[in-house]
């Protein structure tokens, strides 16, 4: 089985196979003994870690830095250059902690993750699952965004998620194996709305994540943080083809608790309606209230206003 050919990868993830132990993936195997190293250092060296890569990046990575400031400033139009500067430096020492606190999510055994881990405001979500409901979790990209289905898990809430084929195969497999223990099952991006209509039907909770910017061929632009941006229509969509209950979620580290959180929020009863734009505007505004919580751990390097209308100048 491979993740290029299979529409769904199960609790078992990915086969490992004799390729993976080649001598050009030994490199990569030094970095998952690494990673093993690092997922059972306290939370304080991994968080100081996290900020010298995060230092690190910020003084030499012009890209991100450009990224991360064109977005921030959609946020913040008000601030000086020096205190939007100092955002995007304080972002990226957040990025950086995420990539160390990720060696937590594939590695701690679960006992160690039921102290770390938690849902904030998860109840009517939790409520739909006891009636047996289709659930969709419309989950933005947060530089944590892995634990929220650890935090599912550890509700005893079955859930499944969408993945993207890797480069590196050793770190597919890691990917996957370490997915596949939180998650019922994964189904391929590729293979379109067919398969996760039909696995919505499983009364698992879907994970998707619909805050890219994917272009306009299955989007419509709406506001995000005042600016005009490309958003997904698919969600809206799925909500109606399954018949699901539909949330918005954001995972953020929470410093005074020192745990990973799961934010949820119900979408209003009157989502989705019969309108594109207002459906997606609605989906925006869910996620802006989430992100605000803390808004320098959400993933502001993505390119989220790379589709610009013919009045908007580029960001990028």
């Amino acid at each position: 089985m491979s993740v290029a050919s299979d529409k769904i990868v199960n609790q078992k993830g990915l086969p490992f196979t004799r390729d993976l132990l080649y001598p050009k993936y030994w490199l990569s195997w030094l970095g998952v003994g690494v990673a093993t190293v690092l997922s059972v250092l306290p939370q304080s060296l991994r968080h100081r870690l996290g900020v010298s890569i995060g230092e690190y990046l910020y003084k030499n990575s012009p890209k991100r830095r450009k990224y991360a400031g064109a977005n921030l400033r959609q946020v913040y139009p008000e601030v000086s250059d020096a205190a939007l500067n100092e955002k995007v430096r304080q972002h990226l020492h957040w990025y950086g902690k995420g990539l160390v606190d990720y060696t937590v999510f594939f590695f701690a055994p679960k006992r160690r993750l039921k102290k770390l881990v938690g849902i904030s405001g998860g109840d009517s979500l939790l409520k739909a699952a006891e009636n047996d409901k289709a659930i969709i979790l419309l989950l933005t990209h947060s530089v944590m965004l892995e634990f929220a289905a650890v935090a599912l898990s550890l509700e005893d809430l079955h859930s499944f998620g969408s993945y993207k084929k890797s480069k590196n195969p050793v770190l597919d497999w890691m990917i996957a194996r370490s997915r596949c223990r939180f998650v019922d099952f994964v189904v391929s991006r590729e293979d379109g709305l067919r398969p996760l209509v039909k696995a919505i039907q499983s009364k698992k909770v879907m994970i998707f994540l619909p805050d890219e910017d994917l272009g306009l061929e299955n989007g419509v632009f709406a506001p995000f943080f005042g600016r005009q941006k490309a958003t997904l229509t698919t969600p809206a969509r799925l909500t109606k083809l399954g018949k699901a209950e539909v949330f918005a979620g954001f995972v953020a580290f929470d410093q005074a608790s020192k745990r990973y959180n799961l934010h949820v929020q119900s979408m209003p009863e009157s989502y989705p309606c019969a309108n594109a734009e207002k459906d997606a505007s609605v989906m925006n505004q869910a996620f802006e209230s989430l992100i605000e919580r803390e808004p320098l751990q959400y993933m502001w390097l993505m390119r989220l206003f790379k589709t610009t209308q013919e009045s908007d100048q580029p960001l990028y």
